[in-house]
This record gives structure tokens, C-alpha cells and sequence, in this order.
């Protein structure tokens, strides 16, 4: 039996380190700042196509009306300005990401964390996950302390797939880096190729903070966010027999 599994049901434990809250919050606030500047700058030309080249008569893969002010950076039109946003909070979010992802590695939140362990692999395992998803069942006593498989999978998928994806295809975008190392935009079939996927990533990465939030609002919001700024967190009471169906 582990440590973990000892822990009483009810007790305030320590579940967040200080460089998890840290990046947690930093992402929060870039990611919202970098998706509003973003749609700014979608304003200036919203279609997308695929390749290197894309203009006002090619033909785009998706065509989109503007995007009303309210929901980007500025409020009022001005792609100098969403430029200034999206440059500046960019690189807080990819030296965010740099920073955890060294302290990760030297604390043994990954391996400890979000390593998957060969038991949560086994298809039975996987599918009781999904279906505790479904169904809105959240582990409780000392299972609440551990990551499920489909968390794992999903933050791995955030940290290793999306953000370095999103971050690259910027990269891939920029005339700057685009003289300097060309094999970049190569890599994602071209500039107009690069913002597609930035566009496909964005999006995908706003619907997993979505998913989160509304996760976060079902299992506790108090106690969820407590944890998230001071790292304290109380242990759901084990769930009687027999409760929810089972």
C-alpha cells in the first residue's frame, strides 16, 4: 500500500507543487491573451488554405467572417496592436513551457505523475475510465490525488503535442525565423500550411481549457481552485456502495 492510498478521506493534504500552480496560472492568462490577439489577427484575412501561398483570389480550405470585437485584442480592429499582444505573451508562453519543463524533469513530475502505468493500459481499465467520464463519477478518497489515465493522456497530449505545436507553427510563420531556418515551414508544408495547423491547434487547445473548466465547476470548484493556488487540497469522502448505480 502507498502513501497515498493511507490517506484519510477528509484530510487537507499538499497536492500541487509551487512550479505546477506557477505554470498553471501564467498559461491561464497567456493562453487567453494569445487566443484574443490571435483572432485579431485572423481579422485581417480570415481564410485559411494549405501550402505556401495564400491569397485574396486563392481558394481557401475554410473561410470564416470576422470575429466580433469583444473577443479579441484590441477590442477595435488594429492588427499592429494584436501583433504587440501576440509577440509579447508568445514568448511568456513558450519560456512558461521551457522553465516547467526542465523543473518537471529534475522534481520527477512527469515520471511520477503523468507516466502511464502498465495497468492503466489495459483496455478494460481504459474503458472504466471513460465510462466514470461519462457518467460524471470523479475518483474519490486517495484516488483523487492521482491523475486517471484519460488526464494523463489528455496533458500529455497538451504539453508534448499541442503547445510545442503551436509554438513551431508560430515560429513557422514568422518571416524572421522563416530566413533563418527555412527546413522549419518546410517541415509543415508551408507558411500557409503552418497558420492552418496554428488555427487547428489554437482552437483545440481552448477546448481543452473548456473541458477543464467545466470539469473543474462538477468535481468541487472550491476545492479544486484551492488547491491550484495554495497547493492544499481536501480529500473527497470514498463513495458509499452502491451510490451512483454501482
Amino acid at each position: 500500500m502507498s502513501h497515498e492510498d493511507r490517506i484519510a478521506a477528509g484530510s487537507l493534504v499538499k497536492r500541487h507543487r509551487l512550479s505546477t500552480r506557477i505554470w498553471h496560472w501564467v498559461n491561464a492568462i497567456a493562453i487567453a491573451t494569445l487566443f484574443m490577439s490571435g483572432l485579431g489577427i485572423f481579422n485581417a484575412h480570415p481564410r485559411l488554405y494549405w501550402g505556401n501561398y495564400g491569397a485574396n483570389f486563392d481558394t481557401p480550405w475554410l473561410e470564416l467572417d470576422r470575429f466580433p470585437g469583444w473577443i479579441t485584442l484590441p477590442g477595435s480592429y488594429s492588427l499592429s496592436m494584436s501583433r504587440q499582444w501576440h509577440l509579447a505573451y508568445a514568448l511568456i508562453f513558450a519560456f512558461a513551457l521551457l522553465v516547467y519543463m526542465i523543473w518537471s524533469l529534475i522534481n520527477r513530475h512527469i515520471s511520477r505523475d503523468l507516466a502511464f502505468r502498465r495497468e492503466e493500459l489495459e483496455p478494460r481499465h481504459i474503458w472504466q475510465d471513460i465510462k466514470d467520464h461519462a457518467r460524471l463519477r470523479f475518483p474519490t478518497g486517495a484516488a483523487a490525488l492521482r491523475y486517471n489515465v484519460l488526464q494523463k493522456a489528455s496533458y500529455i497530449g497538451v504539453i508534448f503535442i499541442l503547445i510545442p505545436g503551436i509554438i513551431f507553427t508560430g515560429l513557422a510563420m514568422s518571416p524572421g525565423m522563416d530566413a533563418a531556418w527555412p527546413w522549419l515551414t518546410q517541415i509543415f508544408g508551408g507558411r500557409q500550411s503552418a497558420r492552418s495547423i496554428h488555427f487547428i491547434f489554437a482552437f483545440a487547445l481552448i477546448g481543452f481549457f473548456l473541458v477543464h473548466i467545466l470539469m473543474v465547476l462538477l468535481a468541487g470548484p472550491i476545492n479544486e481552485v484551492r488547491s491550484m493556488i495554495t497547493g492544499w487540497y481536501r480529500v473527497p469522502p470514498e463513495r458509499r456502495t452502491g451510490e451512483h448505480g454501482q
